[in-house]
């Protein structure tokens, strides 16, 4: 499967934007603001929640920083004006978290506390390994202040698991994922299984707590085992939700909501979307592999 699914990555690579815009569109909401808020409207329709991100991550100065901020603003100046149930994802290093840590804290203190002005959330991604710890140095800083900003977490990582134990005595609010940029097996579990029993592991360490956990997955294995992970907690719906990406097995996030329990729907946009997704499929080429069997309909 591998061999199959980075033949993929090499073809998409060698098509024409136009083309690949067309691969991808079920994934990515458009270019334009206009585009995603559209799209959380009909997925709002369903009773079906929305994390919107403008898509671009490092960034070479300042001012293309500030630039990224001021979109991101925008977008929870639309959120509120529209009644969207969403909130905002950013990317740390789109905020400058690469040129300078104190610079960042600012840009995203900024973005914090006008989604606190209109009752929002913001959700600080994790990116590749390099930004593991200033990511967590600067939730940490912010969580001093705020109490409407989260996190992501990694269960591929073996840091994770001693990690969380840190953060959940922060009242930390997570998003939990497997994980998808490529790491040295130094640093990350590499192994199917092993991946799922750390994440399952990590879960149970969570909502032990009583802290409030994303728990972003298409893994029908992980979904089935945190719905009786949560039963066994005798949890409420106001303690998790689950987390999936745009376009990717609505079969299994229609089953949730018909469940009765919150999900909530990962909904990029902006004009960055080419580079995105031929980035994302380097990085992760299984997901080459889900996209073509979602698009032909094959069985997983």
């Amino acid at each position: 499967m591998s061999f199959f699914n980075k033949i993929i990555v090499a073809i998409v690579q060698l098509m024409p934007k136009a083309m690949v815009g067309f691969f991808s569109k079920r994934y990515i909401a458009g270019e334009t603001l206009d585009n995603a808020v559209e799209l959380v409207k009909k997925l709002n329709e369903k009773n079906i929640y929305a994390t919107i991100d403008v898509l671009g991550e490092s960034v070479k100065n300042k001012e293309e920083a500030v630039s990224a901020k001021n979109k991101a603003l925008e977008v929870l100046a639309t959120i509120a004006k529209n009644n969207l149930k969403a909130n905002l994802s950013i990317k740390p290093t789109q905020m400058g978290l690469a040129i300078d840590e104190n610079f960042a804290l600012k840009q995203i203190s900024e973005l914090i506390e006008k989604a606190r002005e209109n009752n929002n959330f913001v959700r600080i991604d994790m990116e590749d390994s390099p930004y593991t710890d200033l990511t967590f140095s600067l939730y940490k800083k912010l969580r001093n202040n705020y109490d409407n900003v989260g996190v992501v977490i990694q269960a591929y990582l073996k840091r994770t698991y001693d990690d969380v134990i840190l953060l959940n005595k922060l009242g930390t609010n997570y998003r939990l994922c497997k994980g998808i940029y490529i790491e040295s097996p130094n640093i990350a579990y590499k192994e199917k299984q092993v991946i799922r029993e750390n994440y399952l592991k990590i879960l149970e360490a969570i909502l032990k707590t009583g802290n409030y956990i994303g728990i972003a997955t298409h893994d029908e294995y992980l979904i089935n085992n945190a719905s009786k992970l949560v039963k066994e907690l005798n949890l409420t719906n106001d303690k998790f939700e689950f987390q999936m990406l745009l376009g990717v097995r609505e079969d299994l996030r229609d089953k949730i909501n018909s469940a009765g329990h919150k999900i909530r729907i990962y909904v990029p946009f902006g004009k960055d979307w080419y580079a995105y997704s031929v980035r994302r499929l380097k990085e992760n080429p299984q997901i080459a592999g889900y996209v073509f069997k979602s698009l032909f309909s094959l069985k997983k």
